[in-house]
């Protein structure tokens, strides 16, 4: 299995919808918390989602399980909090929200967890791929485009 992950911001249209193409991404799984942001036009929903399917094919659905709280986020990113924090506090809300039991794999197969950071190392997106692919319990490249 592989699971892909990918952000919106930093840049363009074209190369957004290329790389989503060009690694056979079969369905993105939107885990933002505010799809109505503005910070790539292209990605503001509901405009990402017809997007996708006139560019690419790709059907897209949101994932809210695995979206973080506006406290925690708003802690991290509005607040200047630590990733240290960040990361203990996102594992835990997974946790709670048992989100490794509730959503199962053959789901996510060929698919791309989509968040707004440019790149997947201080991002949520990475922690829930990590997650996902530890609770399941299978074996997955996690491909982050």
């Amino acid at each position: 299995m592989r699971l892909f992950t990918i952000g919106t911001t930093r840049t363009t249209a074209e190369d957004f919808f290329d790389r989503l193409s060009a690694a056979g991404v079969r369905h993105v799984v939107d885990v933002r918390l505010n799809r109505g942001s503005q910070l790539a036009g292209f990605a503001k929903m509901p405009d990402l989602a017809f997007f996708l399917r006139a560019v690419t094919g790709i059907p897209h659905r949101h994932e809210p399980l695995l979206a973080p709280t506006a406290e925690l986020f708003n802690a991290y990113k509005k607040e200047g909090g630590n990733w240290e924090d960040y990361v203990k506090g996102y594992t835990a809300l997974l946790e709670s929200r048992e989100a490794g039991r509730r959503l199962a794999a053959g789901d996510f197969a060929e698919g791309c967890l989509l968040c707004s950071e440019p790149t997947a190392e201080n991002c949520h997106r990475r922690l829930a791929a990590e997650y996902l692919v530890s609770e399941w319990r299978c074996r997955a490249d996690i491909i982050h485009l």
